[in-house]
């Protein structure tokens, strides 16, 4: 059990147990301090997290723990985002008598899509899940006394229970047919003659139990109501931070199957009807962050067109790592924003704010450019290389779905973006007192300025990433 192959994984736990200890011998008034205690433990975490970096890709923990290139380079990913999230929460969460446990609650939530993106074992997946979604539920519903807060978290809890059933199940049944719950082993008993029908079923549930932590059809209803009902922070938390281990997750449990189980075409159809849904469905919202929610629906599925051909395409991994990244930092960015603004929702409150809140304004536009794809921002270069190793692939009808579904995202973001630039404004902004979410706003603008400058060199330090089996 070597102990440092988990450092960061530790620094994380250690944390959470810290912040929950401080926080039931402080003040309510001095909670806000440990906010600096999750940066410092994600930080901490972080820069373990990159001493690992360089070393061979291999199993460690008798191969239930990958430390390979795309377990470091989501890790470091969620990380960054986690520590966004944390800065935008100690203005919003000053009058919540439970403003220090909620950064524990994060800790342990990161902790869980960590888990996700590095378990090589069946049973670890499961544990990761669990852990992720154990703590996120509370996130949910933190503002337990209104009505729509306590809608998502129950919404968001009995999804969760039944899809985390049905991931379960598909674990016992693969275990049923392999004997074993390591992927290596999984991988080796499957190249043999097997039950093709129950290794089918096997497949189906643990795609559709991940698709929850994905919020992708067929479990993606939770994700419109908890981006409107939970604290902003936390909506900015489950809106993105969740999916980046469930996605690395499906791509390293599909990795294992063999060629003549039809692992592709399910995946194709969820991506085909998670991005068109998610598209059509935003074009009705009149609230800003509702529609950030379905927005981050069709986003999953633009995602899981990189799994669909992962093992054709060479390049599939590092597209789905660098469209991970590109989405992570500019959803995060309009949060930073809708954040700063006290969380106002209705497309009304975003008339004439590129006049009153210039910079603001502009990051939010600049978000929602980069989510379109609009070059040369970030987002353009993550849904790029997306549509590159899907046409490389032989899934030109897949890239064209997705093309279709960017044209017709275009026609909501622009419901925002227009009434900003030139719509009147007939009340004043109102903004959070403060400095750490204008903070955690200018350092969002910022990534997303320099992701889309600095694309190519992300690319290239992505490229060579590989799973360890």
């Amino acid at each position: 059990m070597p102990i440092g192959d988990v450092l960061p994984e530790i620094s994380l736990t250690l944390g959470a147990v810290a912040i929950v200890l401080f926080a039931s011998f402080v003040r309510q008034r001095q909670h806000h301090w440990a906010a600096v205690l999750a940066l410092l433990a994600i930080g901490l975490g972080a820069g373990l997290t990159v001493a690992q970096w360089g070393g061979t890709p291999r199993l460690t923990f008798s191969g239930v723990w990958a430390l390979d290139g795309v377990a470091l380079a989501s890790k470091l990913v969620v990380l960054i985002a986690g520590a966004l999230v944390v800065a935008m929460s100690p203005e919003w969460m000053r009058t919540d008598r439970r403003h220090g446990e909620y950064y524990a609650l994060v800790l342990f939530a990161l902790l869980g899509v960590i888990m996700m993106a590095s378990a090589s074992d069946t049973m670890e997946l499961v544990l990761g899940v669990l852990l992720s979604s154990v703590a996120s539920y509370p996130l949910a519903a933190y503002h337990r006394g209104w009505a729509p807060a306590l809608e998502a978290g129950m919404k968001y809890f009995l999804i969760g229970a039944l899809t985390n059933t049905l991931l379960t199940i598909g674990v016992v049944v693969l275990f049923g047919l392999t004997g074993s719950t390591g992927y290596p082993d999984i991988a080796q008993a499957l190249a043999t003659d097997s039950d093709r029908l129950a290794l089918t079923i096997a497949t189906a549930c643990v795609v559709l139990g991940l698709t929850f932590k994905l919020a992708a059809f067929p479990a993606h209803a939770w994700m419109p109501d908890v981006a409107q009902g939970s604290p902003v922070p936390a909506a900015a938390f489950l809106t993105v931070i969740p999916k980046i281990g469930a996605a690395v997750a499906l791509a390293r449990f599909v990795s294992l199957l063999p060629p003549d189980v039809a692992w592709r075409a399910i995946v194709a159809s969820i991506s085909v009807a998670t991005m068109t849904l998610g598209n059509v469905a935003a074009l009705r919202q009149t609230d800003v962050r509702r529609l950030l929610g379905w927005s981050s629906v069709s986003q999953s599925g633009y995602a899981l067109m990189a799994i669909v051909v992962l093992g054709v395409s060479d390049q599939a991994l590092p597209a789905l790592v660098f469209f991970l990244a590109s989405y992570a930092t500019a959803n995060l960015a309009a949060f930073a924003v809708v954040t700063h603004l006290r969380g106002r929702t209705a497309l009304d409150d975003y008339r004439g704010l590129a006049r009153h809140a210039p910079i603001a304004a502009t990051i939010l536009i600049v978000s929602l450019l980069s989510l379109v794809g609009i070059p040369p921002l970030v987002g353009f270069f993550g849904k790029l290389m997306l549509f590159r190793v899907t046409l490389e692939g032989g899934y030109a009808w897949l890239a064209l779905v997705a093309v279709i579904n960017t044209v017709v995202s275009l026609f909501y973001y622009l419901r925002i973006v227009a009434p900003m630039m030139f719509g009147s404004r007939q009340s004043a902004v109102h903004v959070l007192s403060g400095q750490w979410a204008r903070s955690a706003m200018a350092v969002a603008g910022v990534l997303l300025i320099v992701g889309g400058l600095g694309a190519e060199a992300l690319s290239l330090f992505t490229g060579s990433i590989r799973f360890a089996l």
